[in-house]
């Protein structure tokens, strides 16, 4: 099978001649200290050979407990925040049927998602949707105590066990955490919960092909397995002893480097002209935001889909600042094939494209936009797959968490630890008057008067 390839071509038109093979050197550097162990942040590198550990007996205890979930649950709410929704959320929306949740005979539960927000209305209309129906819940929190999760769990552990009784309730909710410590396993092992472990050397951005991924994405009805597969294979075809022009993941650490620091370019939008990668991209903003964003440093992650968003955003990106440049992921084959009709009347004047794929429509609006922005001053990256499926999907987040591990360390910053994060809930806590927060709760209160 192919690969997922990368053009960079277009952007390295914007920098000096040989500017991203200057790179060479220190992007082996720091693909090194990822290998070697030395680098900052290195106590969270169990991604970096994960893919390659998985085993198959664990795929299967993985899709065990999916099984029992999808023979017993018509719904399954995955409760988690970060990274502990948004992978197993992109991928089951890239893989997904666009109106499955529309379709009345089902053969895959519905998945729905809780815990990554504090939106009364949301958690309140959720409730309702779920009333009388057979659902199950998938906790997934560390520590147990993630406000947005833990609000949510408590919710749908009540409304879980009111519908189908505490000792069915038992069997429909697993709990993703932590081996030996915490709220979240201290309930589990109360309660007698199904649970799986979150590795404590794998960060949340980087957890996709944990159970924390794997088993609402396996819950969904995907291939757990091909998933796995293609993230082998990118370890492989990105590992040190790749050759730097043959290596995607190198060449896309440096070039985006290279723009930052030699063009200016400060912000990546990550653009798609296929709406079953809205979440992906959401994902890779999480996970290249909340690795790279420190120190008053980082480019800043942002995404559109296209081509919608050019309907909105184009006119900024085609004549605003110049300081942007775009990653477009581009799907080659899509799974299905619709043919533009003929109409004997023709009053819109589209009769120039009967009997075109819809999919060649859009091909020429990608690189209709690809030159007009480019022409405009916006370089351009292109990450391409071959199809939309679950192997090139596993290559695609393999792909994306390497280069991300060797552009944090070119940019000089720990791309493993969030400190900043902690920031907002030291002052919500203190602001609901959580225990342990008085000190803090009374100099906010002086400072707003």
């Amino acid at each position: 099978m192919k690969n997922i390839s990368l053009d960079i071509s277009k952007a390295a038109s914007f920098l000096n001649e040989g500017a991203v093979k200057a790179y060479e050197a220190q992007v082996k550097t720091a693909q090194t200290s990822l290998e070697s162990g030395t680098c900052p942040g290195n106590d969270f590198l169990g991604w970096l050979h994960l893919p390659s550990s998985i085993t198959a007996q664990f795929l299967d205890e993985v899709q065990t407990v999916a099984n029992t979930l999808r023979a017993k649950c018509d719904v399954v709410v995955v409760a988690g925040i970060g990274g502990s929704y948004l992978g197993a959320r992109a991928i089951i929306e890239a893989l997904g049927n666009s109106f499955a949740w529309l379709v009345a005979d089902k053969k895959n539960p519905t998945i729905v998602f809780a815990g990554n927000n504090i939106g009364e209305d949301y958690l309140s209309e959720l409730s309702e949707y779920l009333k009388g129906k057979r659902f199950g819940v998938i906790n997934i929190s560390k520590s147990g105590t993630t406000t947005e999760t833990a609000l949510a769990f408590r919710l749908l552990k009540k409304q879980c066990e009111a519908q189908r009784g505490k000792e069915e309730a038992r069997e429909v909710i697993v709990a993703i955490t932590d081996a030996n410590r915490g709220a979240a396993r201290a309930a589990a092992d109360k309660e007698g919960y199904q649970t799986f472990v979150i590795p404590d050397n794998v960060g949340g951005r980087f957890s996709v092909l944990t159970p924390v991924g794997l088993l609402p994405i396996a819950c969904a009805g995907f291939d757990i397995r091909s998933l796995v597969q293609g993230a082998v294979d990118m370890e492989k075809a990105t590992a040190p002893d790749v050759p730097f022009e043959q290596n995607i993941a190198a060449q896309y650490a440096a070039v985006r480097n290279a723009l930052y620091t030699q063009a200016g370019k400060k912000i990546e939008i990550m653009v798609n002209y296929q709406p079953k990668l809205h979440f992906i991209a959401e994902w890779w903003k999480q996970l290249y935001g909340e690795s790279e964003g420190k120190e008053h440093k980082g480019i800043f992650p942002a995404s559109c889909d296209f081509t919608t968003d050019l309907h909105s955003m184009g006119q900024w990106i085609q004549e605003g600042e110049r300081s942007i440049f775009e990653t477009v992921i581009s799907v080659e084959k899509p799974n299905r094939e619709l043919l533009f009709p003929n109409d004997e009347e023709n009053l819109d004047g589209l009769n120039f494209l009967a009997g075109k794929r819809v999919d060649e429509v859009n091909k020429m609006a990608e690189l209709g936009t690809l030159l007009a922005h480019v022409d405009g001053g916006v370089p351009n990256i292109r990450i391409s797959l071959p199809e939309l499926n679950a192997y090139y999907l596993g290559q695609l987040i393999y792909f994306f968490e390497i280069g991300c591990g060797i552009s944090g360390n070119l940019l000089g910053v720990n791309p493993f630890n969030q400190p900043g994060v902690e920031a907002y809930k030291k002052n919500m806590f203190a602001l609901l008057d959580k225990p342990g927060y008085e000190a803090e709760s009374r100099a906010i209160k002086e400072r707003l008067g």
